[in-house]
């Protein structure tokens, strides 16, 4: 099976839609939004993407072949006129056209984020036939950029609160799930998407899809780090030659290496190894030495780790009245970590009287794969529909939900005299601005977007 293959790219339902809609409907309007859910707002990302890998590459004859025997086989009709009409007079590029806000833009909930409508009168079915691809596209990657936009934020707080700068912001919470993903194109995804508030990085798939799709020619950093197998493999009785083996292989001055300690004794590590036998080599090195825990209650095993360190290593005490880890160690938690988590993590340091300078996160299955479409209540919905040459609202009400109710017309986004987004209907606009921009026509990506635009749009949020 060709994996590109556009037409595929579907619910099962969808195949039959052609048949439903009223004789004579000539243009079928669509929105996205978020309706709610978990936080007030979505980070948007993840759009450019989706249209760069799929829509601008024409489906073929042999897409359609495919799709004709693959449905039939199914039990589904298939609208093979409707696509070989499409490849026949529009050279197999889809004829629509997509309106969308800024990626990056910071868009309270219960507002039209994308818009969708066919450019082509007899594809008035094409809207709501990529419904399944197009939605997909913007929840998944827009739920995991407000994720990490709301790490990012709760961070910040408290390195206000508890350190001298945010200079170290861009690097305190590192993506960890690319093994708790899905599929690697998930993890492609979702890491890009995390990389719009955050440069700290182990999921390789992102960096090549900022590559391929943002113009961003190394979007994450990383450090050598090691791993229980490369510590375990040396055998109990060698544990401070493990530690000191990645000492010798990658530290120095300005480097960074971390090293995960809790293999058998977490307190032995740290106050006998680290903190006695390796403490020269550590503070002689010239670069920092991150020490990982990795097991054990989250919020009791950071504060202590900390506390232990400083026994060892000593610290100081900034203009704020917090302790501080000299600058060759820190610490790293990686095991457990979720936006309450790190909340509960630096509030309990806070009490400690210990700086949120002294910590970083790692994230994984809660960054990338513990969403859903759920997560901020994602929907995309007809709006207006052209039948035999006249508008007509579409919408649902069902009045066993009034959460489901849907936007009414073709729709715009504008900012108000309080600087508030507000969705109205597009013939309401008059001489205010549309934030929803023509980014795609007829498989033409019109307007593109850098990774550094999108990171500068979000971060002034913060």
């Amino acid at each position: 099976m060709n994996t590109q293959n556009l037409i595929l790219n579907t619910d099962s339902y969808k195949t039959s839609h052609y048949l439903q809609y009223p004789q004579g409907t000539q243009y079928i309007n669509s929105y996205i939004e978020s309706r709610g859910g978990e936080f007030k707002h979505s980070l948007v990302f993840g759009l450019q993407m989706f249209i760069k890998q799929y829509l601008t590459h024409p489906i073929t004859q042999q897409d359609i072949d495919e799709a004709d025997e693959i449905f039939q086989a199914h039990g589904v009709p298939f609208n093979r006129e409707g696509w070989e009409y499409i490849l026949e007079y529009h050279n197999g590029l889809l004829p629509i056209e997509i309106q969308a806000v800024d990626e990056g833009t910071l868009l309270p909930v219960q507002n039209v984020m994308a818009q969708v409508i066919n450019t082509d009168p007899q594809c008035a079915w094409l809207t709501s036939y990529v419904e399944t691809a197009l939605l997909r596209a913007i929840w998944y990657p827009t739920t995991v950029a407000t994720v990490s936009f709301e790490c990012r934020k709760l961070i910040e707080k408290y390195l206000l609160e508890t350190a001298e700068d945010t200079s170290g912001l861009p690097f305190k919470l590192h993506d960890f799930g690319s093994r708790g993903a899905s599929s690697e194109q998930t993890a492609g995804i979702g890491g890009l998407a995390h990389l719009a508030n955050f440069q700290g990085t182990d999921t390789i798939s992102a960096i090549v899809a900022a590559r391929r799709y943002y113009h961003a020619d190394m979007a994450g950093f990383s450090i050598p780090a090691a791993e229980h197998s490369t510590i375990t493999c040396w055998g109990k009785h060698k544990e401070k030659e493990a530690y000191e083996n990645m000492l010798n292989q990658f530290s120095g001055p300005d480097k960074i290496v971390a090293v995960v300690s809790d293999s058998y004794d977490l307190w032995n590590a740290i106050d006998n190894l680290w903190g006695e036998e390796l403490k020269a080599k550590v503070e002689q090195s010239g670069g920092t030495l991150v020490v990982r825990p990795d097991s054990g209650d989250p919020i009791a095993i950071v504060t202590e780790t900390i506390e232990r360190l400083m026994k060892a290593f000593g610290y100081t005490t900034n203009s704020k009245g917090y302790r501080v880890l000299p600058d060759c160690i820190r610490v790293i938690q990686g095991d457990g970590v979720s936006l309450k988590t790190i909340e509960a993590i630096l509030e309990a340091m806070r009490v400690r009287k210990q700086s949120a300078d002294n910590v970083a996160f790692g994230m994984g299955a809660e960054l990338l794969q513990k969403v859903n479409r759920d997560t901020l209540k994602f929907a995309m919905k007809a709006s207006s529909a052209c039948v035999q040459r006249l508008w007509r609202d579409v919408y649902k009400d069902p009045i066993t939900d009034q959460g489901k109710r849907s936007k009414k017309g073709r729709l715009a986004l504008i900012k108000n005299e309080l600087g508030e987004f507000k969705t109205v209907r597009e013939n309401n606009l008059g001489d205010r601005t549309n934030l929803l921009k023509t980014i795609f026509r007829n498989g033409e990506l019109l307007q593109e977007c850098k990774l550094d635009d999108i990171r500068l749009r979000a971060s002034q949020y913060h």
